[in-house]
């Protein structure tokens, strides 16, 4: 399978496994041994033929149309994040090597005024710069570079789940969830792989949570912190994308 067609390969088969005909008003028919529709019932509800539907399940060299791909994600019932990144990989994804992240001076000297914690992250969730207000919650300082990325610090350090408390789970799941957005358009690429591979290594929930293939996308929401000499603290977050480089992430935390 090739690196550009590496995703939505994985995307459609997810999705074919978690439905089951009963929801879907289908007849039982012959014994199913395994969960989930088969290949040609979800072809029949896409209009599209089952050899065709099997060649892209399988990641051979097709590339679905547009209209293609709206009809698989009507046939497998695929929510609106779930509908936008099939979209985007069916397109391709990116096939460029990540290259080291640099930081605008002009976001550098935004996030270092602003007296609400805030951060910038880059492609693989690295935190590439911060300002004081966040490094008194988070301790990005006190953290090695290599340890220095969002999804490391909240699934693998027991500082997180001390931080998050009873909210731990959930949260690390949607965490999860939405980086499998990012994650699938650059299948493949090295850097993503030896964070995988981590993750796998380090956390004894990743590898289950991502499995489930779930897609979530989040750009803002609601944070309830146990801090350890802060005590309880709650912040409104909300991420944004700089101009001058897209590829980056701000967040900001507004106190409630």
């Amino acid at each position: 399978m090739s690196r550009e067609n590496a995703g939505y390969p994985l995307l459609l088969r997810a999705r074919r496994e978690r439905l089951t005909p009963e929801a879907l008003g289908l007849p039982e028919g012959r014994r199913r041994r395994t969960a989930g529709l088969r290949r040609e019932e979800v072809a029949e509800r896409a209009g599209i033929g089952t050899d065709w539907y099997i060649r892209l399940e399988q990641g051979r060299t097709v590339s679905p149309s547009p209209t293609t791909v709206d009809a698989l994600a009507r046939a497998l019932m695929l929510d609106k994040a779930e509908h936008a990144h099939l979209k985007a990989l069916a397109a391709g994804g990116d096939r460029r090597r990540l290259a080291p992240e640099e930081v605008p001076q002009s976001v550098r000297r935004l996030v270092e005024s602003l007296t609400q914690p805030a951060c910038v992250t880059g492609r693989r969730w690295e935190v590439l710069h911060w300002n004081e207000a966040a490094d008194r919650i988070f301790a990005f300082s006190r953290t090695a570079p290599e340890d220095r990325n969002i999804l490391l610090n909240m699934l693998t350090g027991k500082a997180a789940r001390r931080l998050f408390g009873a909210a731990w789970e959930g949260e690390a799941k949607r965490m999860v969830a939405e980086f499998r957005r990012t994650h699938d358009l650059r299948a493949g690429d090295p850097a993503f792989a030896a964070l995988l591979a981590r993750l796998t290594r380090e956390s004894a929930e990743f590898d289950t949570w991502w499995k489930a293939h779930d897609i979530r996308e989040v750009a803002a929401g609601r944070n309830e912190l146990a801090h350890p000499t802060l005590g309880r603290l709650r912040f409104d977050y909300a991420s944004f994308q700089p101009n001058d480089e897209p590829g980056l992430k701000l967040v900001v935390y507004t106190p409630v």
